[in-house]
């Protein structure tokens, strides 16, 4: 029976790439065969994950997948007899480079096992903002104020003295990777004298100190879309940690924190509200008034007799449909308000309808089952 690749790798279908490698990592580092030898149990899952993420992890093979199952990508992500199921390995492999730097720098120590030469991109960051359901409702525009290192003004991110230049490193001879060995395997790791850049400033930038970037303030205005989930995601394409010399910038992720209302429950889409009754206009029926999110004012009709706890839906009410058109529904959830600080005349008159209603009733009385409040409770 065919493996579902998302669930080997424990994200939702709609997890973003960033999530998929997040994932990805983590599960590898747990069954690395070098963590766990002579384990075939963590052979066999680190063979499932690799070929989970070799398809998901690319555009076209994960759109095959969503469309047509494992057949879509037959033999793209089988891993044939290699137990490292591609592993370091060309071809349709995945990057060890690019996914693995962390593992492969805690288990011998260097910054990383692929093929990739030169700085790397600059790191993501992730940053948090909390938003009123009014405004996720409505969308909004939000203003971000943060520090991240920048490419340096004053050498234009070349690290360089302006009007001087850089040498070849004489260590990796320019190519910004070394290679060692390590038991069986044959490794590259980054240059450490130039750090991947196979250059060396001979005359540092005076501002950043030959870093090619320093850490600033920056401000951003972060589009917040309707109908936006809370715990969602905004994913920012270069507005993240400057990278290494000529390389591209990392990217924000914006998590999204939908406050609490307390007029409204969100349900998915749907948005649940409570309204108070009285007993009178239960029992005679009645017309609400009620405010909704948008601003508008929309009515509902309340039949006579209506129960405690009865709901009815107003359609189009609720949120905006973050994935398509439309809006979800409001649901109203009718609660009877029982009033307790009667006056002398109030009081009067509910025993005398009290006692009207129970006329003729076998029990009798307003204790006696079937009375009013029995039906408006739902007793009966």
């Amino acid at each position: 029976m065919a493996e579902d690749y998302y669930n080997v790798l424990g994200v939702a279908r709609n997890a973003s790439e960033a999530e998929i490698k997040s994932a990805y990592r983590k599960l590898a580092m747990k069954y690395h065969p070098d963590r766990n030898p002579g384990n075939k149990e963590a052979e066999t899952n680190f063979r499932r994950i690799n070929a989970a993420y070799e398809v998901l992890s690319d555009a076209k093979k994960k759109d095959l997948y969503d469309r047509f199952g494992e057949t879509g990508v037959s033999g793209a992500a089988a891993g044939g007899g290699n137990p490292f199921g591609g592993f370091g390995q060309g071809g349709a492999g995945v990057d060890v480079g690019d996914v693995f730097g962390d593992l492969f720098e805690g288990l011998f120590g260097g910054q990383g096992g692929g093929g990739q030469r030169g700085p790397r991109r600059g790191k993501d960051l992730k940053y948090e903002v909390q938003v009123s359901l009014e405004d996720a409702y409505k969308g909004s525009q939000l203003p971000l104020n943060f520090v991240r290192s920048q490419s340096c003004e004053t050498c234009k991110g070349s690290g360089a003295k302006p009007g001087s230049g850089s040498k070849r490193c004489s260590q990796c001879r320019g190519s910004g990777r070394v290679q060692f060995s390590q038991g069986f395997f044959s490794m590259t790791q980054t240059c450490p004298q130039c750090h991947g850049e196979g250059q060396l400033v001979e005359n540092p930038c005076r501002d950043c100190r030959g870093a090619g970037h320093a850490r600033k303030a920056a401000k951003l205005t972060v589009k917040i879309p309707a109908g936006i989930y809370d715990g969602a995601t905004l994913r920012i394409s270069g507005e993240g940690e400057a990278g290494g010399r000529g390389t591209q910038p990392g990217d924000l992720y914006v998590s999204v924190r939908v406050k609490s209302d307390p007029r409204f429950e969100r349900v998915e889409d749907d948005l649940v509200m409570e309204r108070g009754v009285d007993i009178a206009d239960a029992a005679l029926g009645t017309t609400l008034e009620l405010a909704t999110l948008s601003g508008e004012r929309t009515k509902i009709k309340l039949p006579a007799g209506v129960q405690h706890g009865a709901m009815f839906r107003v359609r189009e009410k609720g949120m905006p449909k973050l994935h398509g058109r439309g809006h979800g529904d409001l649901i109203v959830k009718v609660r009877i308000a029982v009033p307790q600080d009667l006056t002398a005349h109030q009081r009067k008159l509910l025993e005398e309808f009290a006692k009207s209603f129970h006329e003729g009733h076998p029990n009798g009385g307003s204790a006696g089952k079937g009375g009013i409040f029995d039906k408006l409770f739902g007793q009966e």
